[in-house]
């Protein structure tokens, strides 16, 4: 491997904490390192193990392994040119070597939530307890990682291990400071590491080893350069702490194993051997086969990246990528102590709308019910003024109810676990959320959303504020307001009044809640209602473009930039448009919104229209929505593709984005974005729940 090879890996443990990294092995985002572990699952993400500098010592000369980016513009050392090969199945793997020489490095993350047993509804208790240390060998959170280097060739050689380590917030950079400094407690194969920040005490931590002597040699590294924030247009320098190195003598196949641990070490803990390793992954295997399926632990090390590109859509090994991947997202919670899902990493925490969007490819395709019930039980738990928060708090704070359409998409998908699993004991117990919702949107709630009674459509006013799904911000002003009427929120709004409609009848019917007489006069009362939206949906239909306005603003002005959200008006379980308008709409799509990738956000003929995602955060927070390309769009084209022209192919190669998915950016993932110019260059966060979830959707109902 002679070039630098900056593709990206991701492993994640169930809590928030990840490792991230490049192919090549160095680092070029602040997100990169070891350990990050989330001290409030899934939130306040902090770095505290950034890697391990290895060098090996052979006769007559000593081989740097690593490869770092330094200030003065030197890359050095220059590892990644002694790189053999790498493989991300079943964790990540780099081999150096020379003719006489080959050293391989494996890294595994341990699930972090104790026991195996599958989210949902009532089985939280009996996973996590409230006065469970979190550091305990016992503990139902664990946050660590296991590192495994061994060694073949024909001398003994001398690996020295050198720890470079940090106490920072994840979207931050370390700065040696006098502020700054670091205690250090030996043991017996084994160093305890905790910051000390002004006074004040940071995240306790520990690394072990099976063999080696450790030395302790305290000394900053300055000055480190990551490019990827360099062209973010932010800060790109950084300051790393080594308090000390390992030093192991290797014989010709001899390993070593180390384990990174969150919190103090523990008496109880269990003696960490030479097969430590291979039981962690074992049990990682296992527990992906009980979760998702079977098939794992056997077939594992034969997923390969480079899946022919003759018929890759249909792979058998394709299906057990895409679940992983999707099982990446899904975390424990401690502010609502249940299941919730990352929106992205590396940067964003969990989101309601994200979540809701995504839960179908996440839960409801692979099987996992429970799962989906109790994300929809959560959800509905916290909603407030008829609207569900799209994001959740730490402990102690207040959700933000800043979405107008979270809400939306809580019945939405709801209505597609209750077509799934038939659960109307379910529906009961959730039927006076969707009662309270409805109540809101008729009555008015925050950020003036209210129903207007003059024709039934769903609208709203708050200046500053984004409350629809393309939400950037910069300067105090949404991008895109959309304030009055947006299309795709009273398409929303009519499926959701279909599914009341229909679950009033059921709950009728099945004899579950009481008073059926007051319900069907509620199932005629919503009919009635979602005739009228249907009705009035013709509002946003633009005969001249043969296409939907995107929004019906405060003044009655209609906007008709040329925007996906009208595909996603066509996308939902119950579609307020006729079969030629679907058509229309959809052949208009294909011209000026379809790419391999995803739709664009908007037209390329408009003037408003930005073709690359780059720059500053001002800049990129212009282009987000302003022709950025959305994978997860796929999915609502799809959808409506397949309802409006059920006999004909989608109008889309697949190859490209399985592509991405397999070998390019983050290996195993799907990018949030990617530019709206060809080569439609990957962007923003390098997996994201949505764009994985919208793949899996359409993939599992083919396959």
């Amino acid at each position: 491997m002679a070039e630098l090879d900056t593709r990206e890996w991701l492993l994640t443990n169930g809590l928030g904490s990840f490792a991230s990294g490049t192919i090549s092995d160095v680092r070029t985002r602040i997100y990169h390192g070891w350990l990050f572990v989330a001290n409030r699952p899934p939130t306040e993400r902090t770095l505290l193990l950034s890697h391990l500098e290895a060098s090996l010592e052979l006769p007559g000369r000593v081989v740097a392994l690593g490869t770092n980016f330094w200030g003065n513009g030197q890359i050095d050392p220059t590892g990644y040119q002694l790189l053999r090969c790498f493989d991300i199945n079943p964790v990540p793997k780099w081999i150096w070597g020379e003719d006489n020489w080959q050293i391989t490095r494996l890294l595994v993350m341990p699930y972090g939530v104790g026991g195996s047993r599958e989210w949902g509804v009532g089985s939280r208790e009996e996973i996590f307890t409230p006065d469970s240390p979190l550091t305990t060998p016992y503990s139902p959170l664990c946050h660590r990682l296991l590192i495994q280097y061994r060694y073949e060739g024909k001398d003994i050689a001398v690996l020295r291990l050198r720890l470079l380590i940090s106490d920072r917030d994840f979207h931050a950079v370390q700065k040696a400071t006098p502020e700054l400094q670091f205690s250090q407690m030996l043991g017996q194969h084994q160093v305890c590491l905790q910051a000390i920040i002004s006074g004040g005490f940071g995240t306790p931590w520990h690394l072990r080893w099976t063999k080696g002597d450790y030395k302790p040699d305290a000394v900053w590294y300055w000055n480190y350069v990551l490019p990827e924030e360099t062209q973010r247009g932010l800060e790109d320098r950084e300051d790393l702490f080594s308090p000390g190195y390992l030093t192991v003598t290797l014989r010709p196949g001899d390993a070593v194993t180390l384990e990174a641990r969150m919190g103090f070490p523990q008496e109880q803990q269990n003696t960490l051997t030479c097969t430590t390793f291979a039981e962690v992954l074992e049990a990682q295997q296992n527990r992906l086969s009980e979760t998702l399926g079977g098939g794992w632990g056997e077939r594992g090390e034969e997923v390969d990246n480079r899946l022919s590109p003759s018929d890759l859509t249909s792979h058998p090994l394709l299906r057990q990528k895409l679940l992983q991947a999707a099982d990446q997202f899904i975390v424990y919670r401690a502010s609502i102590d249940g299941p919730s899902v990352i929106a992205g990493y590396h940067w964003f925490n969990d989101r309601g709308r994200d979540t809701l969007i995504a839960l179908p490819g996440l839960a409801l395709e692979p099987q996992r019910f429970d799962l989906a019930k109790g994300l929809l039980q959560t959800f509905g738990h916290y909603c407030r003024h008829g609207l569900i928060p799209n994001v959740f708090p730490d402990v102690d704070d207040e959700p933000f109810y800043n979405s107008i359409d979270t809400a939306l998409w809580w019945i939405e998908t709801l209505g597609l676990y209750l077509e799934a699993t038939q659960d109307w004991q379910f529906l009961a117990e959730q039927y006076s959320v969707v009662q309270q919702i409805y109540k809101a949107f008729i009555g008015g709630t925050l950020y003036n959303i209210q129903v207007d009674s003059t024709d039934g459509l769903v609208g709203w006013y708050a200046p500053g504020v984004a409350l629809t799904w393309m939400d950037a911000v910069v300067g105090g002003q949404p991008v895109t307001p959309r304030y009055g009427k947006p299309v795709e929120i009273n398409a929303l709004w009519y499926s959701a009044l279909c599914w009341a409609s229909r679950w009033a009848e059921i709950l009728s019917e099945q004899e579950i809640v009481a008073d059926g007489a007051r319900l069907i006069k509620q199932a005629q009362r919503y009919a009635q209602h979602a005739r009228q939206v249907k009705t009035s949906l013709q509002k946003f239909w633009n005969p001249q473009l043969g296409y939907l306005y995107d929004v019906i603003e405060p003044d009655d002005h209609r906007n008709s930039q040329i925007r996906p959200n009208a595909v996603l008006a066509l996308s939902l379980s119950h579609c307020g448009f006729s079969h030629q308008q679907g058509r229309q709409i959809l052949e208009l799509a294909v011209c000026c919104l379809l790419t391999p990738y995803g739709l664009r956000s908007l037209d390329p003929a408009d003037k408003e229209y930005i073709s690359k995602y780059i720059g500053d955060p001002e800049q990129r927070d212009r282009a987000y929505h302003q022709g950025t390309v959305w994978s997860w769009l796929l999915g609502p084209f799809i959808r409506a593709w397949e309802r409006f022209y059920p006999e004909e192919p989608l109008p889309f190669d697949w190859q490209p984005l399985i592509e991405h998915f397999l070998s390019s950016a983050c290996l195993g993932s799907i990018s949030e974005i990617f530019d709206g110019e060809k080569p439609h260059l990957p962007r923003g966060a390098i997996a994201q729940a949505w764009s994985v979830s919208e793949i899996i959707h359409h993939y599992l109902r083919k396959n």
